[in-house]
């Protein structure tokens, strides 16, 4: 049987894995909630894949924690391993199945986390499951399954970083571009913020005095966004602002969270030194930036381009076509790529709706890419 027939005759079985998965709610800041999903992620990666030769958890703390499973390849290879690479946490608050239940219409599943990205991790477990049993060679296979990729990464970061060392290539099952594209490149995110401090005083009996600190934010807003470069693809978002304590005072004190997105590093150094050259316009006003680079550049290296060349073949095999685009969105891809590792992201369900309420993934797109992944591991053995 073929790759396609194989995983359109698996499909029902893959979709009762998703409607369980989607079913266990996982989001990223309710530990007990994590912890409730690996486990039952634990079982069904056992079931699917068998017991793997090695096993191991990093605690998360607060967050969710992190298991490293380890699996030969055929006849025991001792290649370097390729590195398969997915979250189980997702945006949604426990409760959200009261209003968004796991449905199937036609070729639409929806249900909370279902495109971002919890088929996708079905996808990977099955394609390697097909492949097994079509007989297909198999490099030795790390997955890396992790709880906190909605919020940054604080705990899986150095974690995903360190498996990543000794691996040929990593592909990650976040979903997919708007026509089915794999993901070669991502920009890289900075977080920040902005504090302002003024000197209160009675705007009414002496408008004069004091130094307002709303508008020497306003100015800093100002100055923010005339930072962005989008032909260069960067792009400065101050999305939230807060700051005064009641409308007859001159505000004290203003903040702003800052969202940043960069093509390249040359860009990052140039939001450095805007970030760093911000001054008030009063001199009693004071600006403090703190924050940082959440995630760095996932550049299209020769590496990644090399990657890709193998993804389309394999689809070409399986008679169709795999285009790559490059997103201003960030992942756990953009850690590998800035350590050298070849990297294909957006392996993961078809579909849209990431983090809004038409979430869904497409019952086809399961069939088309579970094929693909197998095709692509087998090319990879």
């Amino acid at each position: 049987m073929s790759l396609t027939g194989a995983a359109g005759a698996a499909l029902p079985a893959m979709i009762e894995d998703l409607r369980g998965y989607v079913e266990i709610e996982t989001p990223s800041d309710d530990r007990p909630a994590l912890e409730k999903g690996l486990s039952w992620l634990d079982g069904l990666v056992g079931d699917r894949l068998g017991p793997a030769a090695s096993s191991s958890l990093v605690p998360g703390g607060r967050y969710g924690d992190v298991r490293v499973l380890e699996y030969g390849g055929t006849g025991g290879s001792t290649a370097p391993p390729v590195l398969l690479l997915a979250h189980y946490d997702t945006v949604w608050p426990l409760g959200t199945l009261d209003t968004m239940p796991f449905a199937v219409d036609g070729d639409r599943i929806t249900g909370p986390g279902v495109f971002d990205m919890k088929a996708g991790l079905v996808q990977a477990l099955w394609a390697v499951r097909l492949a097994r049993v079509e007989g297909l060679a198999l490099p030795p296979l790390r997955l890396l399954l992790t709880g906190d990729e909605e919020i940054g990464s604080p705990v899986s970061r150095p974690v995903i970083e360190r498996v990543a060392e000794d691996a040929r290539a990593g592909l990650v099952f976040e979903a997919a571009g708007p026509d089915g594209e794999v993901k070669t490149a991502r920009k890289g995110v900075g977080m920040f913020r902005l504090d302002v401090d003024g000197v209160e005083a009675h705007a009414g009996l002496d408008p004069t005095a004091g130094t307002s600190a709303v508008d020497e934010l306003a100015r800093a807003v100002l100055a923010l966004h005339a930072a962005r470069d989008l032909d260069a693809g960067t792009s400065v978002n101050v999305g939230v602002v807060g700051g005064g304590t009641r409308s007859n005072v001159t505000a004290g004190h203003a903040w702003c969270e800052i969202d940043v997105r960069v093509s390249d590093d040359a860009e990052a150094a140039r939001i450095d030194g805007v970030l760093a050259g911000l001054r008030g316009h009063h001199p009693e006003a004071a600006l403090r930036v703190t924050g940082e680079w959440n995630r760095p550049v996932m550049e299209r290296t020769p590496a990644t381009v090399e990657l890709y060349g193998i993804a389309r073949t394999a689809a070409a095999g399986i008679g169709t076509d795999l285009a790559e685009i490059a997103v201003g969105g960030a992942s756990d891809a953009n850690f590998l790529a800035a350590r050298g590792i070849a990297v294909l992201d957006g392996l993961g369900a078809l579909g849209a709706g990431a983090h809004a309420r038409h979430e869904h993934a497409l019952a086809s797109g399961m069939v088309h890419r579970t094929a693909l992944i197998a095709a692509l591991l087998h090319a990879l053995a």
